[in-house]
């Protein structure tokens, strides 16, 4: 059923869920992977963490043309997921209880984040929308449309929309003169990190845990792994991670947000002195995977071939 779907360009669904939609998430992977769609499975963390990280992830794809990115997330209503996933520009995320709302919201919206209820919806139905979702092309005839052609106007309407939605607060500061976060680190010491040079930290909170974390310009974090995953959002710096286990890189600075899943494992540089918030649950732990020899190796090689 995907072929259509993917005529015109190879597509991925990079997907997610929070506990109340491990199930239904993991029935949908296993089905588009059936369809020999390319599918990148995020796990499972809290609704917001895993709505907010699949989001970005399809935000900074929708500018590649040689790949179709969507996303696809499950929580226990369908909406929570959506909510932090239509945080980044260019994402359309829309809860689907039918594949009638399916049809309606790919027609309408172009959706390409497709957020599902693991509560209310069983696996067969949800295949049906899914299958829905990669079936129906944007301002495709739909049940908002009487099964009909959209009118011109209307048609028109919806092309001038996919260029002016994404516009909608990109201008504005995002960064309030007070910044919350960059208040935490103010007037408090943070210890050195022992096993990785030029690292210190200050542990804020305990269970969920969150902290404050400054690494000087030029270290490097070698490889290294948790049993929890991680949110970690850049207050100033720059600084490159290179997931292991995915094989991707994230270039990050000052106001960038990445999710790390648990067990993942990730090797660190950093070009600027760099200050970031880390917030993770249970306590703290890390697992070396190489020492930090062979991590400054890999890193330089990698740089200078300029491979991700």
């Amino acid at each position: 059923m995907a072929d259509s779907a993917t005529a015109s360009s190879p597509l991925k669904v990079i997907a997610g869920a929070d506990s109340f939609g491990a199930e239904l998430k993991d029935a949908m992977v296993s089905h588009l992977r059936s369809l020999n769609i390319e599918v990148e499975d995020l796990g499972i963390t809290s609704y917001y963490n895993i709505g907010a990280e699949v989001g970005r992830r399809v935000s900074s794809a929708t500018t590649s043309p040689s790949l179709e990115t969507r996303g696809l997330l499950a929580c226990g209503t369908g909406v929570g997921v959506g909510i932090f996933a239509n945080k980044f520009p260019g994402v359309f995320a829309t809860t689907c209880l039918t594949p009638d709302e399916a049809r309606n919201n790919r027609s309408i919206n172009n959706c390409n984040v497709l957020a599902l209820s693991g509560m209310s919806t069983s696996a067969d139905t949800a295949k049906e929308i899914v299958d829905t979702w990669l079936n129906t092309p944007f301002k495709a005839p739909c049940p908002a449309s009487k099964s009909q052609p959209w009118p011109e106007e209307i048609s028109n309407f919806f092309d001038e929309s996919m260029n002016e939605m994404p516009k909608i607060g990109a201008s504005e500061n995002t960064q309030a003169e007070t910044c919350a976060v960059c208040c935490l680190v103010k007037n408090r010491e943070l210890n050195p990190i022992d096993i990785i040079p030029g690292g210190s930290m200050k542990i804020l909170r305990e269970s969920p845990t969150s902290a404050i974390i400054k690494f000087k310009a030029g270290s490097v974090e070698p490889a290294h792994h948790h049993t929890f995953g991680h949110c970690l959002l850049v207050m100033k710096g720059k600084k490159s991670v290179w997931n292991l286990s995915k094989k991707e890189r994230y270039d990050l600075g000052d106001g960038d947000y990445l999710f790390t899943p648990a067990g993942d494992v990730h090797r660190v540089k950093y070009y600027e002195d760099t200050e970031f918030f880390l917030k993770w649950d249970g306590k703290w732990d890390m697992f070396f995977d190489e020492d930090l020899e062979t991590a400054k190796i890999a890193i330089e090689k990698e740089l200078a071939n300029g491979s991700a």
